[in-house]
């Protein structure tokens, strides 16, 4: 599974490109909104720290004005990833930029249909929103599951699954069982994958028993 990380906050992308784990990024208007930077410079920014693909979001709601804006935003480095919201315009828009080679993220996924829908129209990703179905009364993680099986019907798709509004550590181990290919992490659950009571109290113990020895490495 790879891990996209959910954030615009350039220096939490930078801490956690040196754990080696960052397989790429993902922005929304919402993020780059609370970053309080220019959205085209944030994305540069975040293009020259990450190798992999970095969503950006384009911002209208009619497929005229969406191709104009995703023109604007893959120029601004080979790695970004155009990133439209799952409507009829929105999966036009998909249809256009695949064809032309683009890499294309179809975001607010609440459906199995809709998600072959993203598929059809030739989708890189497709993100369903775990965390807001479950908050709605329904099951998140059902629709990653109901997802990956329908694409595993149909070789010929290669969209791939992108687990998103992930709450929990919990959600990336559902997802991965899953088989989703991308969980898009918030910083904060992505240092919570490394915590367990016992790997510290492990160490607290080889460190005890290490200084009884009075030796050093170094």
């Amino acid at each position: 599974m790879k891990f996209f990380v959910d954030t615009g906050d350039i220096n939490e992308i930078s801490t956690l490109v040196e754990t080696g784990m960052v397989d790429g990024v993902t922005t929304n208007p919402s993020l780059v909104a609370s970053s309080g930077k220019d959205f085209v410079a944030l994305v540069r920014d975040i293009c020259q720290l990450v190798p992999g693909h970095v969503s950006a979001e384009v911002l209208a709601t009619d497929v005229t004005t969406m191709l104009k804006e995703a023109e604007v935003l893959r120029t601004i480095a080979d790695n970004v990833c155009i990133k439209v919201p799952l409507t009829v315009d929105g999966l036009k828009a998909c249809k256009a930029l695949s064809a032309e080679g683009t890499a294309v993220n179809v975001t607010l996924c609440f459906s199995a249909v809709q998600a072959l829908l993203a598929a059809k129209a030739g989708a890189t990703y497709v993100s369903p929103f775990i965390g807001r179905l479950d908050d709605v009364g329904e099951s998140g993680m059902q629709l990653i599951r109901d997802i990956v099986n329908m694409y595993d019907n149909y070789p010929n798709l290669h969209t791939q699954v992108l687990a998103a509004s992930i709450r929990s550590p919990s959600h990336v181990l559902e997802s991965a069982m899953a088989g989703a290919h991308v969980a898009t992490l918030p910083p904060k659950i992505i240092w919570q994958l490394y915590n367990h009571p016992l790997t510290d109290k492990g160490l607290a113990a080889f460190l005890k028993d290490w200084e009884k020895t009075g030796q050093k490495l170094i």
